[in-house]
């Protein structure tokens, strides 16, 4: 599908994330888009996302960060950070499903520099 939109930092999409390998997190899946606006504005072929899941495991419960339902995001739904990846842009289902707020995009990245140890 030919993209109809620039995708927005912070923003909620679904996403195509299979196929999956071993313990991957796979099928379609809302994904909140990590990259700055500036690399958005290009265009990228490849973008690095944070998926969600309405589901939280306990032994992950300090890399996760939970999110109340918003827009189209109907159920509380848990950023998984372990799973932050790289994804080609033809991944992306359009349009948008809703926006994380500054403060939330923050603590899903503080998390995230958590998890690499900075």
């Amino acid at each position: 599908m030919e993209q109809i939109e620039i995708l927005t930092r912070g923003g909620i999409y679904l996403a195509k994330l299979n196929p999956a390998k071993d313990v991957e997190i796979g099928k379609v899946r809302p994904v909140i888009i990590l990259n700055s606006q500036v690399i958005l504005n290009s265009t990228p072929p490849i973008i690095f996302i944070c998926p969600l899941s309405s589901h939280s495991q306990l032994e992950f419960s300090n890399l996760h960060y939970e999110l109340n339902p918003r827009d189209s995001l109907k159920v509380k739904s848990y950023a998984l950070i372990e799973h932050c990846r790289s994804i080609s842009l033809n991944r992306i289902v359009y349009p948008r499903i809703g926006q994380v707020t500054e403060f939330e995009l923050d603590s899903i990245l503080h998390k995230l520099q958590r998890l690499v140890g900075l």
